[in-house]
């Protein structure tokens, strides 16, 4: 078995734009080992002053709307015009199911083949706030390793989106075009939060049923309330079949980006999502603490039946377990 690479090993790897052992640090960050965990947490932080540099994107919509065919085509677009991209797969799910990054790297094989271009899952630690954690950690390597642009995709939409948008400087929703309501399955909340909209299979018979929905997304999209940053999300038409929208979508993220960095708007954005990174890591230190705490898993282990039998309440027994804790560190 080969011994672990030292701390500088990976710092002088990840420096030096080696996707092996960039993929080999981001599996250390995802570690539940304390080892791992204490290595990661120094790692991060010697590599701290090499990142930020890069425009991080969400990219969401239902499942079947072409997330990662998108992806394939729309990242194929940025190297070519020079740029190194990472692709990280936000998955709740799949911590039981390994996730659909296979099929993704299948669907992108450009992507996955080009020496520009990096992607990984981002697997969940069983709680949405850890799929944030292990991403935003895995965002700093990859700008460490001198990516420019990092799309992070989620597999569907649902509860993972409010994760994905505290991590990102750019959230785009990806929409279908069909018969009746536009925006039915489509949260309002996921909308709202949304800084760009693309209706995508707009080709062939679908063209015309894709001009349709725009106009039924801009009559939708004009009711939501205008956001603090100042900027009014477009509805663009795409297609990864015959490319169309994609140069429109570089520009438009290009007025964004610059737009939103003239206004101060960015770095003000990553501080806040800096803090809230700090808000979810604390709860989960202290979580796992709480949780490893001897006299807590005795006393849960012993009365949880009570709690299954209606005997006793579980506020009851979450405040007792808590008492617990806190005075043993008195």
């Amino acid at each position: 078995m080969r011994t672990r690479r030292s701390l500088a090993e990976f710092k002088a790897g990840i420096l030096a734009g080696d996707r092996v052992i960039l993929a080999q640090a981001i599996t250390l960050v995802e570690s539940g080992l304390s080892a791992d965990q204490e290595m990661a947490t120094a790692l991060i932080q010697e590599l701290l002053p090499f990142t930020g540099n890069s425009f991080r994107i969400g990219v969401t919509g239902v499942p079947g709307v072409g997330k990662s065919s998108f992806i394939e085509v729309f990242g194929g677009r940025l190297l070519d015009a020079g740029k190194k991209v990472a692709v990280l797969a936000v998955d709740p799910s799949s911590s039981l199911s390994k996730g659909s990054i296979l099929g993704d790297k299948t669907r992108m094989e450009r992507l996955a083949l080009d020496k520009r271009a990096f992607i990984r899952p981002s697997p969940s630690s069983s709680t949405l706030g850890g799929v944030a954690g292990k991403t935003r950690e895995a965002i700093l390597l990859c700008e460490a390793a001198g990516f420019d642009l990092i799309l992070v995709e989620t597999v569907g939409v649902g509860q993972s989106e409010t994760a994905v948008k505290s991590m990102v400087d750019f959230f785009l929703l990806l929409l279908l075009a069909g018969a009746g309501d536009e925006l039915q399955g489509i949260k309002k909340g996921i909308v709202e939060m949304a800084d760009g909209f693309l209706i995508h299979k707009a080709d062939g018979d679908n063209l015309e049923l894709a001009a349709q929905a725009k106009v039924a997304y801009q009559n939708a999209v004009h009711l939501i309330p205008p956001s603090e940053k100042g900027w009014a999300p477009k509805i663009l038409l795409a297609s990864s079949v015959t490319g169309m929208g994609m140069q429109e979508l570089a520009e438009e993220l290009a007025t964004y980006q610059q737009q939103m960095k003239g206004s101060g708007f960015w770095e003000k954005n990553r501080g806040v999502q800096r803090l809230t990174w700090l808000e979810d890591q604390i709860q989960e230190l202290l979580g796992r603490a709480f949780l490893n705490h001897v006299a807590v898993k005795e006393t849960l282990a012993r009365e949880k039946p009570s709690v299954q039998l209606g005997l006793l309440s579980p506020s009851m027994l979450a405040h007792q377990v808590l008492d617990l804790f806190l005075n043993s560190k008195k």
